[in-house]
């Protein structure tokens, strides 16, 4: 079992920056790939960045690309979301998730992935 912890979050101004921070637990965690997705009031979840294991892939939401950062400290056990030029339309949850299916790869899709954190409320004001 992986758990999953976002203590991050937080409000910030649009045009500012925040970086999300994912511990995880468990020997084997580094060896996952890991996403982060987001729900914002009202609408579904929807996919952010993902990278895989070892940090040689990534993948991005086309809202994101450009804008956001993913990365991972396997000494720390912790993935990283470095958020930068922020909107309001970036409010939302974010999650992040562990996939132990294709740890090479870098999917958006939530149905990859096996485990979830809690979630971290994230809000942009204008």
């Amino acid at each position: 079992q992986v758990q999953l912890v976002e203590p991050g979050g937080g409000l910030v101004q649009a045009g500012g920056s925040l970086r999300l921070s994912c511990a995880g637990s468990g020997r084997t965690f580094m060896r996952y790939a890991m996403g982060w997705f987001r729900r914002a009031p009202g609408q579904e979840r929807e996919s952010v960045a993902a990278i895989s294991w070892r940090g040689v892939r990534t993948s991005f939401a086309e809202s994101v690309r450009g804008r956001f950062a993913i990365s991972r400290n396997s000494a720390l056990n912790t993935v990283y979301l470095q958020m930068n030029s922020l909107k309001p339309e970036d409010t939302a949850v974010y999650y992040c998730s562990a996939s132990r299916r294709d740890p090479g790869g870098s999917t958006l899709q939530d149905y990859e992935y096996d485990f979830w954190g809690q979630g971290t409320q994230v809000t942009i004001s204008s």
